[in-house]
């Protein structure tokens, strides 16, 4: 596309997070300028609005954009939230993308216009005609408030790229009549709500309480963690109550070996069943199962002698293998267990629970047991596809841009950026792997060589093929356990978007034991722009 042409085409971006920053910036590279819409006052997403004590988990070197390498003092390998954030600070100052972001800017919907739907609907080919911007008729339309007003602005663009994430919806347990926190004398909230609250009043809300986190995710950890040590040694102990576990381990080393050299090499990924991989991959696959199984085994050992999660009742009833291709596996905070045998966090199994005027009761069997709380923190997760479908005018656009959010398996994108039957839009960030801001990356590469015309779609049912098979793979990948809109380690991925963008998947230079047994890393991929 023409540098002339590209001036005339407006792209919007939904979103100042990791994928909003890195579809701003490689947009811009490829000439364009587009517009960024985000709703809070600063750059970074969730990482400006997260627990105090709230550290990465992926180690640094892998949480990172390819061409920006981590440069900030006192990050460590797990580098705290505020870390991450000035991370992403400096990447959005180095490439200009401050100057496309517009703070305070909500957008409230989009609407599609130009082309009725029948039309949209009938359409064999992406867009009417594969390619990025369609024929020059449909156009996206943006409603937007900015903070502080009760007004609302409409935008026009000719591309929409959303990079709203998966955090923006909080799941709320559902309870019968008077079961529920009406009943509940003390104050409720979610983790989200919690994290988003300035550190003082945070810790104020919970001083000298008797607190008590529902969940055991990496938030619910992290809360019960932040609660254990605000509370301080002449506190309450602040109680975890949970239904299920999680594989949740230290950082250090296997065996003397680091878990990204067992997990992210192209020969660990030869015993994992792919999507499309075709009859000698998926049949290598099923022979190299008993190796796979071995090491999972190994590694699971390995964290059960460390870690004393079966003294605590803590051992997931899922493999350690099926928690990486499931996203599952968490880093504990610092000292967790330290703090359970101290008797500053108390952990409490259930199989379900309920309000009561003082607390809550736990339901286990055909027990109940009661916790008494003045504060209760609900880590439950997110409801990721209402924040997503939630923004579409378009009744028919919202019904099929996201799967129902009780579907463990992955959306409902094209290479995980273009819904096949949305025109004129690709989405960035809502399908998670085990390095977020390094996938973010690549999806973002994709797309922008897609707005330039360098990458070849094929047709509408092709496409739809395609993510037939992501879904029938997800939905295997993540039965147990498992987590919507992950694709874990898969390398099988990143090698699809090098392929589509005409660039060599692999990596390493030729030099054939490194392709094979060599981590692969961001920084492979930092010629790729």
């Amino acid at each position: 596309m023409e540098a002339s042409n590209k001036k005339k085409r407006s792209v919007a971006i939904i979103g100042a997070g990791a994928s909003g920053l890195a579809a701003c910036k490689h947009a811009k590279a490829r000439g364009f300028r587009p517009v960024v819409f985000e709703a809070g006052d600063g750059v970074g997403g969730v990482w400006r609005h997260t627990l105090a004590s709230t550290r990465l988990q992926t180690p640094a070197q892998a949480y990172r954009f390819s061409d920006f390498p981590w440069r900030i003092a006192g990050g460590g390998e797990f580098p705290r939230h505020d870390k991450v954030a000035e991370y992403l600070a400096a990447y959005a100052r180095r490439f200009g993308v401050l100057e496309c972001v517009k703070l305070g800017a909500k957008v409230l919907a989009v609407e599609y216009v130009g082309v009725a739907e029948e039309e949209v609907a009938a359409w064999e080919r992406w867009s009417g005609n594969g390619e990025a911007f369609g024929d020059g008729r449909g156009e996206w339309l943006l409603t937007v408030q900015r903070r502080g007003s009760d007004a609302t602005l409409t935008y026009k663009f000719d591309f929409l790229i959303l990079c709203i994430g998966k955090y923006g919806t909080p799941n709320i347990p559902t309870f019968p009549l008077n079961e529920g926190p009406e009943v509940f004398n003390g104050k409720v909230l979610h983790s989200m709500e919690y994290s988003r609250m300035h550190q003082a009043d945070a810790a104020k809300l919970i001083q000298d309480k008797r607190v008590v986190v529902v969940g055991s995710g990496k938030s619910a950890f992290d809360t019960v963690t932040y609660c254990a040590d605000t509370n301080g040694i002449a506190g309450y102990p602040c109680t975890m109550i949970y239904r299920s576990t999680h594989w949740m381990v230290d950082a250090g080393p296997v065996y003397g070996v680091k878990l990204g050299s067992l997990c992210a090499t192209r020969f660990a990924e030869l015993s994992v069943h792919k999507p499309g991989e075709g009859l000698l991959l998926s049949l290598l696959a099923t022979m190299l199962i008993p190796l796979r199984w071995l090491v999972s085994k190994l590694v699971e050992a390995w964290f059960k002698t460390r870690i004393p999660m079966k003294k605590h009742g803590m051992v997931p009833s899922y493999s350690f293998s099926r928690s990486i291709m499931a996203c599952r596996l968490g880093i504990l905070p610092d000292g967790f267990y330290d703090r359970v045998d101290r008797g500053k966090i108390v952990l409490k199994p259930c199989k379900s629970f309920r309000f009561c005027e003082d607390g809550v009761l736990l339901v286990d069997g055909g027990g109940c047991e009661r916790v008494d709380a003045d504060v209760v923190i609900l880590a439950t997760g997110y409801q990721a596809d209402p924040h997503l479908s939630g923004l579409f005018f378009s009744p028919w656009f919202s019904k099929i841009v996201a799967r129902s959010s009780s579907d463990d398996t992955t959306a409902p994108l094209y290479r995980q950026c273009i819904h096949p039957r949305i025109p004129q839009m690709a989405v960035i960030g809502y399908t998670e792997s085990t390095a977020n801001i390094h996938a973010y990356e690549m999806m973002a590469k994709w797309v922008a060589h897609l707005l330039d015309g360098e990458v070849c779609l094929p047709g509408v049912a092709e496409m739809e093929h395609s993510v037939a098979e992501w879904d029938r793979w997800g939905r295997r990948s993540t039965r147990a356990r498992g987590r919507k809109s992950c694709i874990g380690t898969v390398m099988w991925y990143k090698d699809q978007l090098c392929r589509d963008m005409g660039h060599n998947p692999r990596r390493k230079k030729g030099a054939l034991l490194a392709e094979w047994l060599q981590p692969y890393g961001p920084a492979d991929y930092a010629d790729i722009q």
